[in-house]
């Protein structure tokens, strides 16, 4: 996949070796009556499965040789969780990578050079960044820092934190001297009733609420490499793209769920999948899946080029979004009466589109920040 360099879609030896690598492990270890298995699972996901994750390097990929990674970027992590998102995997991959790539952009070299190294060989980490409010700008902490001597005390409620019970370490958001300002509180630093679990629409997903009320960290936990504000819309942009790639992932495994039901359900005598009325929509969700995927690699591609990577990643947030959403839906509607119950496959892509649509912002909101970027 690959087009010119203008508006440019790339995709590199690096991505398609790592693709079909994923591909194969994603399918191995995350079947679907592994998925369903683990809902029930307090953690959510396969600690084996975590340290064989963590084993192929996929943790340390877009990690700079210096703080013990490989040395790629995002646009190579982008086809590892296009798989996962296929195979509805859980665990703390995507946590680990956002507060990973925070910490790269407004940490400073103490910092990265302390925790990196540990992340890129497999200890999780999180992000808490969403309050109450449900306010998709991240600038807008409630919660708040106060300086007590060489110390920062802590207050306020965070939500939707997911993996936080995994996390070695947690990167917050706070207000801070009447300003955004990031910290990493270390998961021992939270008192033991901090963490409540959240219930959530995505029951493959382990969310918490976490409480910060009297929380004290050292000074030296203020991120302070790059001001917060730039730190922050940089995680909200690299949220964007791989949860966009997951949704992809996603979407794909969806229609194949449909169209193989398509093509063995007999009504009347006949294969369902011969009805116009079910052959049309199921073309229209392929042609709104490859238009998503198309968009989550051009963002992919030039994420890191200022204004068009911000674009680019917001186009294929909104695109990922619509596509996964209308695969499911049509999902459930074919399966009949069946697509309704909670045994239906179709339920977990639909859980997991409304999860994907809601983080750092729904198609609509992403619809709106293009209009501000481009006209």
């Amino acid at each position: 996949m690959t087009f010119s360099n203008n508006g440019s879609i790339g995709f590199s030896d690096e991505q398609a070796e790592l693709l079909e690598v994923a591909q194969r492990f994603c399918r191995e270890k995350s079947p679907v009556d592994k998925v369903r298995a683990l809902i029930d699972d307090e953690t959510g996901h396969d600690p084996a499965v975590w340290s064989e994750l963590a084993e192929l390097g996929w943790l340390a990929i877009a990690v700079p040789e210096e703080f013990g990674g490989v040395g790629l970027s995002l646009a190579e992590v982008v086809p590892v969780v296009e798989q996962m998102g296929r195979s509805l995997m859980g665990g703390p991959f995507l946590s680990t990578t956002i507060a990973a790539q925070g910490l790269l952009h407004g940490g400073t070299d103490a910092q990265k050079n302390a925790l990196l190294p540990d992340l890129c060989a497999g200890t999780p980490a999180a992000v808490a960044l969403v309050e109450g409010s449900g306010d998709w700008d991240l600038t807008k902490a409630a919660c708040t820092a106060k300086r007590d001597g060489d110390d920062l005390v802590l207050s306020g409620t965070k939500v939707l934190a997911a993996d936080a019970a995994a996390a070695a370490w947690l990167l917050v958001s706070v207000s801070l001297d009447s300003a955004p300002a990031l910290v990493i509180v270390p998961r021992d630093a939270l008192g033991a009733d901090a963490l409540t679990r959240e219930v959530v629409i995505d029951e493959t997903r382990r969310s918490y609420k976490v409480t910060l009320d009297g929380v004290r960290v050292s000074a030296d936990q203020l991120l302070s490499g790059a001001t917060a504000a730039q730190t922050l819309a940089h995680i909200d942009l690299v949220t964007s793209l791989l949860v966009a790639a997951e949704m992809c992932g996603g979407t794909a495994s969806c229609i194949d769920y449909t169209v193989d039901y398509l093509k063995t359900r007999k009504q009347f005598g006949k294969l369902i999948g011969s009805y116009q009325a079910l052959k049309h929509p199921a073309v229209d969700a392929l042609i709104a899946y490859e238009q998503a995927r198309s968009h989550v690699y051009a963002a992919a591609h030039s994420f890191s080029e200022q204004g068009e990577g911000e674009i680019a990643t917001r186009m294929a947030k909104a695109q990922a979004a619509t596509a996964m959403s209308f695969a499911a839906d049509r999902a459930i509607q074919f399966h009949g009466g069946f697509g309704f119950t909670y045994d239906c496959d179709a339920q977990l892509y639909r859980r997991r589109a409304f999860w994907g649509d809601s983080q750092h912002g729904d198609a609509a909101y992403q619809r709106k920040k293009l209009a501000d970027l481009m006209f």
